[in-house]
């Protein structure tokens, strides 16, 4: 039987981390009857963390009705959170949509929309205390699903949520084609990919450099919550 169309909007935006959203962006186009669309305020090229790219495909205008909605996470998201036409189209998006996806932090701008109240919610692991402000519960793991709101953990995860959120749209042999295809296999030369399993020094350094963004987002988070009552 073949499945119905799905529309998905993902937002794109200066500073993002592309990863955040050409991982996802590959599962949920291979998806049988995808319409994946790359949605922005203007069709003007945006220019990811590093330097990367992108170019829109959709205003918040004229990209019609949403069957999924996906924010890709970076240093962005930090004017995002207090960005009212980001935030009112993410609202408006999300009541009609059967999906909403937050990839690392952009669970953040979910929250600061006000969509993660009462929710499950995972983000990357320097700023996944902060869904706390949004009254989310913070879980530390790579896919977390409540409901239909998929989130989870930084940059590489997305490709897990995107999996997920395949599997809830087509079933799991779908998504598990899509994994094949894609060869995702994840095998990496290190164990330091959580600070868990990575050497305390490694793991302060990290910190240390993104201390001055860390702040500046907790700042933000601490204002746009307090914008949403």
């Amino acid at each position: 039987m073949e499945l119905p169309v799905l529309r998905s909007g993902l937002l794109v935006f200066p500073d993002m981390t592309q990863l955040d959203l050409a991982g996802p962006y590959e599962v949920l186009a291979r998806l049988p009857g995808a319409q994946t669309r790359l949605v922005w305020k203007t069709l003007d090229p945006v220019r990811s963390e590093y330097g990367l790219t992108i170019v829109p495909q959709a205003t918040f205008v004229d990209c019609g009705p949403l069957d999924l909605v996906l924010v890709p996470g970076g240093p962005g998201i930090n004017p995002l959170l207090e960005d009212r036409e980001v935030l009112a189209f993410l609202r408006t998006a999300a009541a009609a949509a059967r999906y909403v996806v937050g990839i690392c932090t952009g669970s953040l701008v979910l929250g600061a929309a006000g969509l993660l109240r009462g929710r499950r919610a995972g983000s990357h692991w320097l700023s996944r205390d902060m869904l706390r402000a949004f009254g989310a519960e913070p879980i530390a793991a790579r896919i977390v699903a409540d409901g239909n709101i998929f989130t989870g953990g930084g940059v590489t995860a997305g490709i897990d949520v995107a999996l997920a959120v395949a599997a809830a749209v087509a079933g799991r042999a779908a998504a598990e084609a899509i994994q094949l295809a894609i060869e995702y296999d994840p095998q990496p030369p290190f164990a330091a990919g959580s600070p868990e399993k990575t050497d305390p020094a490694v793991v302060a350094r990290v910190r240390e450099q993104a201390a001055t963004r860390q702040r500046d987002r907790a700042e933000r988070v601490t204002r746009a919550a307090r914008a949403l009552g």
